[in-house]
C-alpha cells in the first residue's frame, strides 16, 4: 500500500469502528506508538503491534465515548501523514467527562505504519 492508501484506510477504519482490525493490515509488527504523556502508567512508548492492540483495548475498557470525529489525513512528503482526532465521553471508573482533541502523526515505511505519535 502507498501512503495515501494507508492514510485513507486508517481514517476509514477509525470512522467505521474497525481500528483494531486495521492493526494487522496497516501496522508493522515492530511499530512504535508514542503518547504525549504517560496516561496509563506504563511509560510514553509502546513497542510492537500486539502492545498497541493492548492500548486500544485499555482505551475501550476505560472510556465511554459519546461522540468522536476523525479528520481527513494531512500528508507530509512520502513517509508521513497526520490526523486530528476529537473525542467526547467519560471515564468509566470516575464518571468524569472529557473533551479531547489530539493530533496523530504516522510514519510509514515499506507499506506499513512504523511509528505513531500523539500530540495534545
Amino acid at each position: 500500500m502507498n501512503l495515501k492508501e494507508i492514510a485513507d484506510e486508517l481514517v476509514a477504519g477509525c470512522r467505521e469502528n474497525r481500528a483494531k482490525e486495521n492493526l494487522d493490515k496497516l501496522y508493522a509488527a515492530d511499530a512504535v506508538s508514542v503518547e504525549a504523556a504517560d496516561a496509563m502508567g506504563m511509560g510514553r512508548e509502546t513497542h510492537g503491534r500486539d502492545a498497541i492492540r493492548g492500548k486500544h483495548e485499555w482505551w475501550e475498557g476505560a472510556h465511554e465515548v459519546s461522540d468522536a470525529s476523525v479528520s481527513d489525513p494531512f500528508p507530509h512528503g512520502e513517509d508521513r501523514f497526520a490526523v486530528i482526532f476529537e473525542v467526547q465521553g467519560k471515564v468509566k471508573e470516575s464518571g468524569e467527562s472529557f473533551d479531547m482533541r489530539e493530533v496523530a502523526v504516522y510514519h510509514v515505511a515499506d507499506g506499513k505504519i512504523v511509528r505513531e505519535e500523539f500530540f495534545y
